[in-house]
């Protein structure tokens, strides 16, 4: 059911319109934007939010608005719907406040990027942002640079020269969390990689390898397990390494969806987390708190690192219509080690 009241003394934003209207904030930018993919039903509940709540897209980019409306492409293949939700919210909230449009397209396979990038191209997309993994595409940044549209990296390892980024640092947050683990007692800790494809999984693995060797422990190569980021292939790690003997009293996985799916593998082998093994993640999505025990995690402010994007974004097209040469800015955002049910110390047995 539609919201009838928000919050008071803020400006509307799309979230708020989204909320009052029962839809998701994807539909509202469809309809604002005037998407033709939306029904008369949908669109009409829409529009009759925007206008009870008085919204208006705040025009604030005076240049952008003297020169025309910026439409920014999003290209995205993330298997990750919990990463890629948050991040949407992060660039169709800073969109919306800037008065652009969003344009999105899916995925897959090469043939597909090329595909979707050119559909966007041919929509008239003033700039393109990466989220990951396409963020470390070589292939798609070289297409789409070949343009001479502006693009912006996101969660990329390793920044590209004369490309637009916004990351952590991925390394310094996998060793502060195998750092933790190590305070509380654990020197058997198997780790889950993801996707090879992506560099921060390099990252992540070579600063949990780091953090145990600093500490003078040896990890045996069948401790650190094969992932993908995906629900699917955390099962998969997580029984391999839940089959050792001695088995790991730790589980640090690469990100939340396959650290849930390392915490479903210890119960169903009737193992309690965090008694009986500790369980960690990274990224800190939805799926963190929406799991029993809660998961401790590396927070990475995903869709402010959307807002982030959006931002940079709109400086490199205001810089491309202006004449001036790309800004070429690698903004590096702060993690923060959450804290919550899904570790303790190891068992003493």
């Amino acid at each position: 059911m539609p919201q009838r009241s928000r919050r008071t003394g803020a400006a509307v934003t799309i979230l708020d319109v989204a909320r009052h209207a029962g839809v998701s904030p994807m539909t509202v930018s469809r309809v604002i934007n005037d998407h033709p993919y939306v029904g008369d039903t949908m669109r009409e509940r829409v529009l009759a939010s925007v206008k009870t709540l008085g919204y208006r897209p705040n025009l604030a980019g005076r240049s952008l608005r003297t020169s025309g409306t910026a439409r920014i492409g999003v290209l995205y293949s993330n298997p990750s719907a919990a990463y890629l939700n948050q991040f949407m919210l992060g660039i169709l909230e800073q969109s919306s406040l800037n008065g652009s449009q969003v344009m999105i397209e899916k995925c897959s396979g090469i043939r597909s990027q090329r595909a979707a990038a050119r559909r966007l191209l041919e929509a008239g997309v003033d700039g393109v942002i990466l989220p990951p993994p396409l963020c470390d595409s070589q292939r798609t940044i070289d297409e789409l640079d070949a343009t001479r549209i502006p693009v912006v990296a996101v969660a990329t390892g390793t920044p590209m020269e004369g490309v637009t980024s916004v990351r952590i640092d991925d390394y310094q947050g996998a060793r502060a969390m195998t750092r933790y683990l190590l305070q509380l007692g654990h020197r058997r800790i198997g780790f889950i990689k993801g996707d090879p494809q992506h560099t921060p999984t390099a990252l992540r693995a070579a600063a949990f390898l780091d953090a145990m060797a600093e500490a003078g422990i040896e990890v045996p190569p069948d401790h650190v397990a094969q992932g993908m980021f995906t629900y699917r292939t955390g099962l998969t790690a997580a029984a391999e390494l839940l089959a050792l003997r001695p088995r790991p009293t730790a589980i640090f996985s690469s990100n939340d969806d396959m650290a849930a799916a390392a915490v479903s593998v210890a119960h169903g082998m009737g193992l309690h987390v965090p008694d009986d093994l500790t369980v960690t993640g990274f990224d800190d999505t939805p799926v963190a708190t929406t799991i029993w025990p809660e998961l401790t995690t590396v927070h990475q402010p995903v869709a402010a690192m959307g807002r982030a994007a959006v931002t940079l974004m709109l400086d490199e097209i205001r810089r491309k219509r202006d004449g001036r040469p790309k800004a070429d800015t690698h903004q590096v955002m702060k993690f923060t080690l959450v804290r919550r049910q899904s570790s303790s110390p190891p068992p003493r047995r």
